[in-house]
């Protein structure tokens, strides 16, 4: 099973920029699908984007197309979350997940490795 832990996230100012990390670990890590949800308060968890391995399939929540970047790093078995223009609403606790395909990418209930949390803070 495909283990994932994230870092990054902090705090920035409205049109700024931050970055998440997910490493991924144990078997076929090279070879699955890994996303990023995010929560804010009193809000579902929804998805932001994903990546299928090897990168050519990307996939983007419409609330972050064109600000946000979902790129691999296969020899570090890591995926990035490059977030730009970032707004107050993008603020959130972001999360890293791992499936096997990417297929119906944004269905909780169809990931079976998630990371700690990161929280993302965008003021005004």
């Amino acid at each position: 099973q495909v283990k994932v832990r994230q870092s990054g996230g902090g705090s920035v100012q409205a049109g700024g920029s931050l970055t998440l990390t997910c490493k991924a670990s144990g078997d076929s890590a090279n070879s699955r699908c890994i996303s990023w949800f995010r929560q804010g308060p009193g809000m579902e968890r929804q998805g932001v984007a994903a990546i299928y391995s090897g990168g050519a399939s990307t996939y983007y929540a419409d609330s972050v197309k064109g600000r946000f970047t979902i790129s691999e790093d296969r020899f570090r078995n890591e995926v990035n979350l490059r977030m730009d223009s970032l707004k107050p609403e993008d603020s959130a606790i972001y999360y890293c997940a791992a499936r096997w395909t990417c297929m119906n990418w944004m269905r909780l209930e169809d990931y079976n490795s998630w990371g700690q949390g990161s929280q993302v803070t965008v003021s005004s």
